[in-house]
């Protein structure tokens, strides 16, 4: 096994393979059992009287296909890069750090706009509701948030010695 100080054993864990399972298996749902319906009504709880999941229009079903593929996308490009630098620069530390903080920079700021686009398209009377908040919600705001989290730990050093502490600024 290949040394990766940059992304040490909690945030390999983390970002290596909980991360990217969390994006791909939702892919793989909407693509098989249960689908694009349901995963298409889940988006806004529903509470007590939800419908049953409707068949959609195409326009829609494409759209959520193809935000599955975004989710996929995701998930192998974090699994597939966070390994590539492990095995291709495994003794350059600075090296890895600093590659891992352009992808880790690059998906904080991918999950504060989630957060925010999800939160701002709930119903108002939903919006700071956490305990109306289904599955779905949870996952694409509580979870973000736990690894936006994650993420900031990293660049504050928590847990990790950091490498490249005299960045040169262009």
């Amino acid at each position: 096994m290949s040394p990766f100080p940059a992304l040490p054993r909690f945030y390999q864990t983390i970002f290596m393979y909980l991360e990217p399972l969390s994006t791909m298996i939702p892919a793989l749902l909407v693509w098989t059992v249960p689908g694009s319906s349901w995963f298409h009504q889940e988006l806004i709880p529903a509470g007590q009287s939800a419908p049953s999941a409707t068949p959609l229009d195409p326009r829609t079903k494409m759209a959520i296909w193809q935000l599955a593929n975004c989710y996929l996308l995701l998930g192998l490009i974090s699994s597939f890069t966070f390994r590539a630098i492990k095995e291709a620069l495994p003794h350059n530390p600075q090296a890895q750090e600093r590659i891992v903080s352009a992808i880790l920079a690059a998906l904080a700021v991918a999950d504060v706009t989630h957060i925010v686009a999800t939160v701002i398209g709930l119903p108002s009377h939903l919006r700071f509701s956490v305990v109306q908040w289904n599955s779905m919600v949870h996952g694409n705001v509580t979870a973000v948030i736990a690894l936006l989290g994650a993420r900031l730990a990293w660049f504050m050093g928590i847990g990790r010695t950091r490498y490249n502490l005299s960045r040169k600024v262009v």
